[in-house]
């Protein structure tokens, strides 16, 4: 599994729990994306998760879902992306989420399908946040030493940088890049444009981009080349 996303620079990323029009959701799934991730941190139930999955399904690009909520586990997805919040105090966002899902499903686990991320949050206001109680007051040697713990120590596949609602501090970005060895690092939050595309991609080796799909569609369209133009800098030049 670690191979299959090891192509991806960009990916999009849709709430089930959010409106999009056929004619939306048709250029973003043609846009030369590298994969559709689906997810949320409210809202998201089996039925608006199948209901999403059924309208993807009709182009042929991979398909991945990460699993925040139990109840909306829905099978026919080509990856299952687990997140871990590293920076939080409440355990059940690292591992008590993940033990109860093991003893309600226990052999039904795809694990062949399944794949971590080492979550570290940095936007205080956003909802997810908020939810899972994330120390977000970070230095940029703080993120550094969390994406350490996901890269060297816990061997990760992901480590995933979320400012999710705001576009993130690129000198964290850069601290956290230069520490990251073997997991690729995601890289998601206030991405409006082709720019802000571009300095994420710079740094990061996959870039997702997702709230700005549901206020404009087409400057969203624009990252994805913004991103696959840019080159990545060598973490060795940081």
């Amino acid at each position: 599994m670690r191979q299959m996303i090891k192509p991806w620079r960009h990916v999009f990323k849709l709430d089930p729990d959010r409106e999009l029009g056929d004619r939306e959701l048709a250029a973003v799934c043609l846009s030369g994306t590298d994969a559709i991730l689906v997810g949320g941190s409210t809202g998201v139930t089996y039925e608006n998760t199948v209901s999403l999955l059924s309208r993807i399904r009709q182009y042929d690009l991979p398909c991945a879902l990460e699993v925040s909520d139990l109840e909306a586990a829905v099978p026919g997805f080509d990856l299952y992306m687990i997140p871990m919040v590293l920076n939080t105090a409440d355990t059940s966002w690292i591992l008590g989420h993940h033990r109860r899902a093991i003893e309600r499903f226990g052999s039904l686990i795809p694990w062949e399908l399944l794949l971590t991320e080492g979550y570290i949050v940095l936007n205080g206001d956003s909802s997810v946040a908020r939810l899972t109680g994330a120390d977000c007051s970070l230095s940029a040697d703080g993120a550094a030493a969390y994406a350490q713990i996901a890269d060297k120590l816990m061997n990760l596949p992901v480590v995933y940088l979320e400012y999710s609602g705001c576009f993130g501090d690129m000198e964290t970005v850069r601290e956290v890049r230069a520490m990251v060895e073997h997991s690729q690092l995601f890289y998601g939050g206030g991405i409006t444009g082709g720019e802000e595309a571009m300095q994420a991609a710079a740094l990061c080796d996959t870039v997702v981009v997702g709230n700005i799909i549901y206020r404009d569609v087409e400057q969203a369209l624009l990252t994805v080349q913004a991103v696959k133009s840019t080159p990545q800098i060598d973490r060795k030049n940081l």
